[in-house]
């Protein structure tokens, strides 16, 4: 069996069940014990947890892979903005080598140093950004280099217990929870019912759709759909409606995020049918172009690889940014109301929680 055929097996096994889920199943048992366990220690104070002295907003998933918690970050960095708040980004940094120190820094930074989902947030935002495998220190480093951010928001980092925080969001995508077991039996970093302890879950459904009903209640329910925006030439940085690529022969496109077809399917939801489509590893390095056999006079690539496809220097590639939509229109007051109902102050962990 090829490595593609495996995949394709484990990921409908994941989604709807079968024989290698169940067979699986005595090791999600394993995980089940671990995750438990864990779980158990930070909140008998058995393993130490950093509480910041500020709020922090932990945006993450369940669900392993992408699921599109970037655009998210983005959005809510620019959301608490707008309300009165200096936000600062931590992240993990995946697929970078950090070393003992954490990285901070904003602008223009260096995928192959930051991670490409940091780049692409300080890029888009603005806001500092700090990396380490240990989020307790990069949100210290990010305090200590930038004193005026009165707010964290964690790009992923839900699993991470060992950074407190008053607001958990959780962001899926249209397979929910898949077949519901853990991994490596299921899709599942953690049980399902983790869904209803967090402050909000927000589903990424592809398309924009009507808000339905009053969005109260815990967690907060939200639906979130992807924008497409003009395209942006790599090289040149010349600009295009993302329409002018419609019906234009030799179009292709490409993406190296968690759930290619979602990009794919937004282009074609836009009016643009790609006649090729490349579907690359999630945080894909590029250290090679992978476009060399692709027959096209356009290639169309999220930002998250565009971020990383300058050095390739090929005139054909353009940048498709998105933006985030969502169903409920006071979502972002609702979180800032949240925040400083947990820290009156604005800054002081008043409230929270280590789980």
């Amino acid at each position: 069996m090829t490595a593609k055929r495996a995949s394709t097996l484990l990921a409908r096994q994941w989604q709807h069940g079968g024989w290698l889920s169940t067979l699986l199943r005595p090791l999600s048992a394993l995980t089940a014990w671990a995750v438990a366990r864990k779980r158990s220690r930070y909140r008998q104070g058995r393993l130490p947890g950093y509480r910041a002295p500020v709020p922090v907003v932990v945006i993450g998933n369940v669900y392993v892979g992408g699921t599109g918690k970037t655009p998210m970050v983005i959005a809510t960095v620019e959301g608490l903005r707008a309300r009165g708040y200096t936000p600062g980004v931590v992240s993990r940094g995946y697929g970078v080598k950090v070393g003992p120190q954490p990285r901070v820094g904003t602008g223009a930074l260096e995928a192959d140093r930051y991670g490409d989902e940091p780049a692409l947030i300080a890029r888009a935002t603005g806001a500092p950004v700090s990396v380490h495998p240990k989020r307790a220190l990069a949100a210290q480093a990010l305090l200590q280099a930038h004193p005026e951010v009165d707010v964290i928001v964690s790009d992923d980092g839900l699993q991470h217990l060992a950074l407190a925080r008053d607001i958990e969001i959780v962001v899926q995508d249209e397979r929910g929870v898949g077949n519901g077991r853990l991994l490596p039996a299921g899709p599942l970093r953690e049980p399902a019912s983790r869904l209803q302890e967090v402050d909000a879950v927000v589903t990424n459904v592809g398309v924009a759709k009507a808000a339905s009903g009053a969005p109260g209640g815990r967690p907060r329910q939200v639906s979130m759909w992807l924008e497409p925006g003009a395209a942006r030439q790599i090289e040149g940085g010349a600009t295009r409606p993302l329409a002018s690529f419609a019906g234009q022969p030799r179009i292709a496109a490409a993406a190296g995020i968690g759930n290619p077809e979602r990009f794919f399917a937004t282009l074609r939801a836009a009016g643009v049918a790609p006649q090729a489509t490349l579907a690359l590893p999630d945080h894909h390095d590029y250290a090679e172009s992978p476009f060399r056999a692709l027959a096209a006079d356009a290639i169309l690539v999220t930002s998250k690889d565009a971020i990383k496809c300058a050095a390739l220097g090929d005139p054909r590639l353009w940048e498709v940014p998105v933006q985030a939509g969502f169903s409920d229109p006071q979502l972002f007051d609702w979180l800032a109301q949240a925040l400083r109902a947990g820290h009156p102050s604005g800054a002081g962990p008043a409230g929270g929680k280590l789980l």
